[in-house]
């Protein structure tokens, strides 16, 4: 069934409240786990036409945030997914209370069972109005957004329609452009700050309520952390700035020689050859042919999935006027069906759109099997290992797209991979001060990201942009805003993928083989366990960092990029 064809039906809280109690209540009293199951299973019908409605309204409203229908679906979701969160916290509870734990964990796996007692720890009813308000709050940013009108060029933009002229080989377009881009941030900087600051007073609010010193503890919760914890966070995040900050910036080095420039300022930052960046050798339609080429010739499974995707109309990927920004790839659990959307912008992004979201679907596709909608995705960190792999093992496809620019995709995909990792700490670093910290000025948040950058982004210049000067990069990262703590999964999950590049160099087909075993897991384990199923090394293992790099960095240095 195609995706215009999904139907679309707002679910009647009042009526599923009393269906879901009385399921619920059946699972209580079981005298069987047989009994105890089946309850289990037709309460799992309701869930996943609950999840499928909300991400069905979520996606339209995405591809066309002017709708008014789904503007008004938007809000309806906003003010009524704290109420059904509600309802599986009842769930939550009777398999936390069941007399049949051990079978529930046979069938379900401890990592269900450990997101339901996570899930406990990070609701309460006391906190439904402080939710709803913060799921308006990240409407509202995902407006604010969504909303730019930008004239440039002779044609009115959106943000993501300034993509391919930041990226320009005229220099002076390139500044017009960043300019053009930075200066809408600047001229709604009280609103993004506003809607901030709001987002970290009722983010407080909701730890306190639940009984925690701050909304650290209730992030990681809520990111359903159950076999790491911010220490080993923080150990990782110096093992990245021992290791990888060096090598990042001895690239950002070799960028600017290559550039000829006396220094990289923030409107060649992303700008890596004077000839140009590697771009895509055709419109959307032949992008998608090569893709369909790319995975048909990948394996029978990518075969099989891409064309699911295509068959169904699963993929929204061009930008256009009123379409939300960024991209994502989610699930629709009724119709067993990924969605990935993106905003094709005439980049080499585009490709990383086709091969990163595509991980994320090919995996749910693999583990389509799973009805139970709290593990078909697993935890977010392991979800990444699925799409930034995906990423390298799509390599030898690259030349469909690139053609003569292949090798220089490459080597920037590469340098990106460990340009980001430093980049993806301070994200996560920044977050850990800010809701430590929630009484800070909104100068003092800027100070501390200013601060950060200069630590783990030491070659950050943005010399004729004082606004960005004093730390306002940030507004446009959406994570910080709308998913507070996740980010450092990108990092966790970049030092995995890049294991997988080397494996799959050395040994195609036993590489391959322990990708497909990671997906097809889906959600069932935890990230460490994941990682023990893919044969990795785990990140916070001392030496992990250090030999990832050591790695990468040979190959960097095999590539003479002077002559790309």
């Amino acid at each position: 069934m195609k995706f215009s064809e999904f139907n679309y039906e707002r679910p009647d809280y009042n009526k599923i409240k009393v269906l879901f109690k009385n399921i619920v209540e059946e699972i209580n009293i079981s005298n069987t786990y047989e009994d105890q199951k089946s309850a289990i299973e037709k309460l799992n019908v309701i869930r996943n036409e609950i999840e499928s409605m909300s991400t069905i309204a979520s996606i339209r409203y995405c591809i066309n945030t002017e709708s008014d229908f789904y503007v008004k679906e938007r809000e309806y979701w906003d003010e009524n997914s704290p109420l059904f969160e509600e309802l599986n916290s009842m769930f939550y509870k009777s398999i936390v209370n069941s007399k049949f734990k051990d079978e529930v964990i046979k069938d379900y796996g401890q990592q269900f069972f450990s997101i339901c007692e996570y899930s406990i720890k990070s609701f309460s009813s006391e906190i439904i109005e402080e939710l709803q308000e913060e799921n308006k709050l990240c409407s509202e940013y995902t407006r604010l957004l969504a909303s730019a009108k930008i004239d440039f060029e002779g044609e009115e933009r959106n943000l993501s329609g300034l993509g391919s002229f930041m990226l320009s080989k005229d220099r002076e377009i390139r500044k017009r452009a960043s300019k053009a881009y930075y200066a809408y941030f600047e001229q709604n900087e009280d609103k993004f700050d506003e809607v901030f600051d709001k987002l970290v007073k009722v983010r407080n609010d909701i730890a306190k309520k639940l009984g925690f010193k701050n909304f650290v503890e209730v992030g990681y919760i809520r990111m359903m952390r159950t076999d790491y914890n911010a220490n080993m966070v923080s150990n990782f995040r110096k093992q990245v700035l021992e290791y990888i900050v060096p090598l990042s910036e001895e690239l950002y080095k070799r960028q600017c020689e290559r550039l000829n420039l006396n220094k990289l300022t923030y409107i060649d930052e992303n700008f890596e050859f004077k000839s140009g960046n590697a771009t895509p050798k055709g419109d959307p339609e032949y992008i998608i042919e090569m893709g369909k080429q790319m995975y048909f010739e990948l394996s029978d499974e990518t075969k099989e999935f891409f064309n699911f995707m295509l068959e169904n109309e699963l993929m929204d990927l061009v930008t256009k006027k009123g379409k939300a920004a960024g991209g994502y790839c989610t699930y629709i659990p009724k119709y067993k069906s990924p969605f990935i959307f993106s905003n094709f912008n005439k980049t080499a992004d585009d490709i990383d759109v086709l091969t990163h979201e595509a991980g994320h679907a090919f995996q749910l596709y693999m583990s389509r099997d799973i009805e139970m909608p709290e593990i078909n995705f697993p935890t977010f960190e392991s979800c990444e290992i699925h799409s930034m792999s995906m990423e390298f093992i799509t390599w030898p496809w690259m030349e469909l797209f690139f053609k003569e620019d292949t090798q220089k995709y490459k080597f920037t995909h590469m340098s990106s991979a460990i340009k980001f990792i430093p980049y993806g700490v301070l994200v996560d670093e920044f977050q850990h001060h800010i809701y430590e910290n929630p009484n800070m000025s909104k100068t003092e948040r800027k100070s501390v990201w200013r601060k950060l950058e200069k630590l783990y982004l030491p070659h950050k210049n943005y010399e004729g942009c004082d606004f960005l000067e004093k730390g306002t990069w940030w507004f446009k990262q959406g994570h910080i805003f709308k998913n507070p703590f996740y980010y450092i999964d990108y990092t966790l999950a970049q030092i995995c993928s890049l294991q997988f590049w080397k494996k799959v160099r050395e040994n195609k087909v036993q590489g391959w083989e322990d990708y497909i075993n990671i997906c097809k897991v889906g959600g069932r384990k935890s990230f460490l366990e994941i990682i023990k199923i893919g044969d990795l090394k785990s990140p916070f293992e001392d030496g992990c960092v250090e030999s990832v790099v050591s790695n990468i960095k040979c190959w960097l240095d095999s590539v003479d990029d002077t002559s790309l």
